[in-house]
């Protein structure tokens, strides 16, 4: 499971069994993360949350870190059976809007955020995934 955290929304991907793809699941309501992972980590078996983890350009930290260091903190005390990887999401948001134009969404739907958080939790899944892939090779 990816999530592509942010303060008002989060957007959430999943992957296929053979953890090969990564689909986009939903995005949901930042205040509404802990309801939903219990809720999910009930019913589906995962393996690891990856989070896009976000840097300048420099390397540093970028501002939203205020609010994702905290999540990171709670979600490894509520679940430490799930192993939990940072991954660089720098250009997500710009990899987001151009698979949108690629899919042929109206302007009026590429301006939905909700649309564009899941798909840059997609993203960062499947990076993740075919760096995991490379590093196996």
């Amino acid at each position: 499971m990816a999530l592509d955290y942010g303060l008002k929304r989060i957007g959430v991907a999943v992957t296929d069994p053979l953890q090969i793809f990564a689909t986009g699941l939903t995005t949901i309501a930042g205040n509404d993360i802990w309801k939903f992972l219990d809720d999910y980590f009930s019913k589906e078996k995962v393996d690891m949350l990856i989070i896009g983890y976000p840097v300048q350009m420099s390397g540093k930290g970028s501002e939203s870190l205020i609010a994702i260091n905290p999540f990171i903190k709670i979600f490894l005390e509520k679940y430490p059976a799930i192993p939990l990887e940072q991954a660089d999401e720098r250009f997500t948001s710009k990899l987001a809007h151009r698979a949108m134009i690629d899919m042929g969404l109206k302007k009026k739907d590429r301006q939905n955020k909700a649309i564009a958080d899941k798909i840059s939790a997609m993203i960062i899944l499947q990076g993740f995934l075919e760096s995991r892939k490379r590093k196996t090779i």
